[in-house]
């Protein structure tokens, strides 16, 4: 990829009108970026709460205000002037360089589409949170690339001098980047090392659940009071809950930040592992013939847009392993059919199916949200009732759950792309049942043969080394003192996670709000590795009463 320079400041006319430089701080401090421990209101700029130096821990909010000479959009004009308005804000956005201590240590280009195009127009003074433990935010996600990035690494306890700039840049036939038009830099004492007494860690007292019994098995305790600890110390965000299933028992069950029993959690889409669920039960009824059934079984696609052979013949088994024809890819901003634009749209099922199709598509694994409402949309019309009284009946009354929410399309047909909500204990059920390969209480809820397909390496997930998708489950192993634990696993934003471990008696539940968060998924991984594994696998967790059973 080529990476030009060119100079913002020639005497190229304006493209949009913005909205000037009206205040005495806006005037005293363009091309700045100034660092507040709280939010500032833009209109009432006072110029006190800005900071000279900062403690940064890791419960820290810290929050940037940026004093431009112009818009966004402007900017990204005088860059590209040939380039029409919407093009430059669907190619354009913030590029932020972060240095520690005078060296670069990670430069990130901004994903278009926030802020607002109207903000691009308009704003040139922005005032949003660079790093909270309370909200998630466009401009967080440069903090927190940053230090996964490096950042992490550097950002040493200690005193730190951090430094950021801020520049245009538009990627269309290369990268190109403007002049800096806003800088700053902070002075840090660095306190993120935290320092746990695990013997003032508590762990939550397990009981019974209507089906899962108590484990009596041990487990090493100081383990998890440590990961309780990094948890309440903010080493590891938003994480709201940890459920451990070992040999069909409860046997780990802790809640964090406000959540408790019998909270709703939204796991986003870990609900689309339902919609596979739900297929296998109705084929096993009949409903369905089988997953290789073609939509052209179920809809006249002739008659809408972008019709094509291969659109007919894509199948459920298709849709399953994301790996259909359709234009759809929610890792492409740009895609056609990407998520982001179905959910705008009054018919999701219509968009779906009136999207393009390409040869290549279906030749790889390509992440297509849209595929799973059109599956949700088949067994709605396909079982008795509709799907959202055939799942209660076949699926979460066997498993005696009771308090659980759907969310909806448009038409009101339950979202199989995700966000159905349950409390921790009932996700953790339903991985147990995928365990017990689709019995409960002696009765086959999910066909077996069901199980296998769907917990089968049906395609390589693009971009990942050694990672597989099954039927709308992901598939990977953990590494823990050298050995390898392989696990088929529910996913969805903000670091949700239903575990069924292959060649270990687990089933392991995380839940967390940290949505939209780069490190959501990542962090889980390192509790996984770090501290879970460790604690409950026989091989790691000896049975002593210092790292044993609870006491």
């Amino acid at each position: 990829m080529l990476l030009y320079k060119a100079p913002l400041f020639g005497q190229q006319k304006d493209f949009v009108k913005n909205a000037g430089i009206t205040s005495p701080v806006h005037k005293a401090n363009t091309g700045k970026i100034l660092f507040s421990s709280k939010p500032v209101s833009v209109p009432d700029l006072k110029g006190a709460e800005f900071l000279g130096a900062y403690e940064l821990t890791n419960k820290s909010d810290l929050f940037m205000t940026f004093f431009m000479g112009n818009s966004m959009t402007n900017y990204l004009h005088h860059l590209a002037p040939e380039i029409d308005h919407d093009t430059l804000l669907r190619y354009g956005n913030y590029q932020a360089s972060f240095y520690v201590d005078n060296q670069l240590i990670y430069q990130t280009n901004l994903l278009p589409g926030a802020p607002q195009p109207w903000l691009q127009d308009t704003v040139t003074v922005m005032s949003k949170p660079l790093i909270s433990d309370k909200s998630s935010w466009w401009s967080q996600s440069m903090w927190n690339r940053f230090m996964m990035n490096g950042g992490d690494s550097v950002l040493t306890d200690g005193q730190h001098l951090l430094k950021m700039e801020l520049r245009p840049y538009i990627n269309i036939s290369g990268l190109k980047t403007g002049d800096i038009i806003a800088s700053g830099q902070l002075n840090m004492q660095v306190h993120r090392k935290v320092y746990i007494d695990i013997a003032k860690i508590d762990l939550n007292p397990v009981k019974p659940y209507p089906g899962l019994r108590v484990s009596k098995e041990h487990f090493n305790v100081n383990k998890i009071k440590e990961l309780i600890g990094n948890v309440n110390e903010g080493v590891y965000k938003h994480i709201t809950s940890i459920v451990v299933i070992k040999n069909g028992k409860l046997l780990i069950e802790e809640y964090f930040n406000g959540s408790a029993r019998d909270s709703l959690h939204d796991p986003r889409s870990v609900g689309k592992s339902f919609a596979s669920t739900m297929i296998g039960i109705a084929i096993g009824d009949g409903y369905l013939k089988n997953e290789d059934q073609t939509l052209k079984e179920f809809y006249e696609l002739r008659p809408l847009h972008d019709y094509s052979v291969e659109k007919e013949n894509a199948s459920i088994k298709d849709l399953l392993t994301m790996s259909s024809a359709f234009d759809g890819d929610d890792d492409d901003g740009n895609s056609p059919g990407n998520e982001e634009n179905m959910y705008v749209t009054p018919d999701w099922v219509k968009f779906t199916l009136s999207l393009p199709t390409i040869e290549t598509a279906k030749s790889k694994w390509h992440y297509f949200t849209a595929g799973v409402i059109v599956l949700g949309d088949i067994l709605n019309k396909q079982v008795p009732g509709g799907l959202e009284s055939y799942a209660d009946n076949k699926l979460f009354k066997p498993l005696s759950i009771t308090n659980y929410k759907w969310a909806y399309t448009p038409q009101h047909v339950p979202n199989t792309a995700g966000s159905i909500q349950m409390n921790a204990l009932d996700f953790a059920k339903y991985g147990q049942l995928y365990k017990n390969q689709g019995k409960w209480n002696g009765k086959q809820i999910i066909p077996k043969e069901w199980i296998r397909k769907t917990f089968t390496k049906h395609k390589l997930i693009t971009g990942r080394t050694g990672e597989y998708y099954g039927y709308l489950f992901w598939n990977k192993k953990y590494k823990v003192a050298g050995n390898e634990h392989e696990t088929f696993y529910c996913a969805g934003n903000g670091g949700n996670k239903i575990y069924v471990f292959k060649d270990q008696p687990l089933v392991i539940v995380v839940t967390a709000t940290a949505y939209g968060a780069s490190y959501a998924h990542p962090q889980v991984d390192k509790m996984m590795e770090n501290y879970i594994l460790p604690a409950v696998v026989n091989d790691y967790a000896p049975a002593r009463h210092d790292a044993g059973s609870r006491p």
